[in-house]
């Protein structure tokens, strides 16, 4: 059955697109605008990579229903040439050309919208490995190179949104001249079309099976994925695990709170240990061996080590003639904590600056990830 018709004296409803295929487009746009609109506060990052999971999937069930689904959805039935697209437009104020399934112009804009929205995952999966250290390529990529795919990654999530208003007003400028309701017909399904037009089946099954394979997916990444502790989720780290060392831990924590190595470069650790009989007030009275040991290890795993996100954007946030003895003299820590209040460094579970732990839950470890982070009330 050709996929082309025209104007015809008696038309009735026939179903040109499937359930699935509806679905697709309605979640595609729905999981795109949820993934925008938690794309700025890392707070919320959980919900944004969930959102560019789900979007993924469902392009790749796309492509898979693109080979082996209905007619109208099946990438052959509106694979058309640039040729096609030039005679379509030339003809579409004089004589409009009604197609049962995708017009040449609308099927360009798919192919564009389903290439774009591969490579907006990929440049986000490289982000989540790079940045996060998390997701499939968690360590893949260095963290110093994350900002660049950050970079890409917003880039071609506006132009992959340009493509979608031009695709949108060109379905309202078709409906108007074709005179029938097109975003309509991809809700419900059908098009008034001659009765000899090919209907496709509803294909309720498999509607059902994309439906119930989303529903898990965000069942297993907010269940199993997220560690609970006292009703706060995180995406763990899962990058190489940080370095450590028992002395380390016994003598720094043995008094505050232990920071990670990663926290500070190089000098600053040399400058707190070669003043440690004035540690902040204090006298540490490390004697040669330990001092040599923590000295070691906090030398070797500094920021220039490059292990997280936190240490590279902390590391380039210092200028070179500055040797900072505290995290908070950084200006990455002041920029990231500058909106908090002081009611909230004053509440009880804070109480204070270096309690990284009351909104970190992996600063024991060091990671310090956005998506672990959680600000008390």
């Amino acid at each position: 059955m050709d996929n082309n018709t025209s104007a015809h004296s008696s038309t009735e409803p026939v179903r040109i697109w499937d359930l699935p295929t509806r679905i697709f487009h309605g979640l595609w746009i729905a999981f795109f605008v949820l993934a925008w609109v938690f794309h700025e506060d890392n707070r919320y990052l959980n919900i944004h990579v969930f959102a560019g999971y789900a979007f993924l999937a469902l392009l790749l069930f796309r492509l898979f229903w693109g080979l082996f689904g209905s007619h109208y959805a099946r990438f052959r039935h509106f694979f058309y040439t640039p040729g096609a697209v030039v005679t379509y437009l030339k003809r579409l104020l004089s004589k409009p050309q009604q197609i049962a399934g995708h017009n040449p112009v609308g099927a360009w804009a798919i192919f564009i919208l389903l290439g774009l929205g591969l490579v907006v995952s990929l440049s986000g999966l490289i982000t989540l490995g790079a940045e996060e250290r998390q997701g499939p390529l968690a360590t893949l990529f260095h963290p110093a190179t994350g900002l660049l795919w950050h970079k890409v990654h917003e880039f071609l999530s506006w132009l992959m949104l340009a493509v979608v208003a031009v695709h949108v007003s060109g379905v309202i400028i078709e409906s108007i001249l074709h005179r029938e309701n097109l975003m309509l017909a991809m809700i419900n399904g059908h098009k008034q079309r001659p009765a000899s037009t090919l209907g496709v089946p509803r294909h309720g099954k498999m509607a059902l099976l994309l439906c119930i394979s989303i529903l898990l997916g965000a069942g297993f990444y907010f269940g199993a994925c997220l560690p609970y502790e006292s009703g706060r989720a995180c995406q763990p780290f899962l990058g190489p695990k940080l370095p450590d060392n028992v002395l380390w831990r016994e003598e720094c924590g043995s008094c505050h709170a232990i920071y990670h190595p990663t926290l500070l470069p190089q000098r600053s650790w040399v400058k707190i240990l070669d003043t440690q009989h004035q540690h902040f007030g204090e006298d540490l009275d490390l004697d040669t061996d330990s001092r040599n040991e923590i000295h070691n290890f906090l030398t070797t795993y500094a920021a220039e080590t490059l292990l997280t996100e936190a240490a590279y954007k902390i590391l380039r946030s210092i200028p070179p003639e500055t040797t900072p003895l505290r995290i908070t003299e950084t200006a990455y820590w002041q920029k990231k904590h500058a909106d908090i209040s002081q009611l909230i460094w004053q509440s009880p579970q804070v109480r204070s600056r270096a309690q990284c732990e009351a909104c970190h839950l992996d600063a024991a470890v060091g990671t310090y990830e956005d998506s672990a982070m959680f600000i008390p009330n």
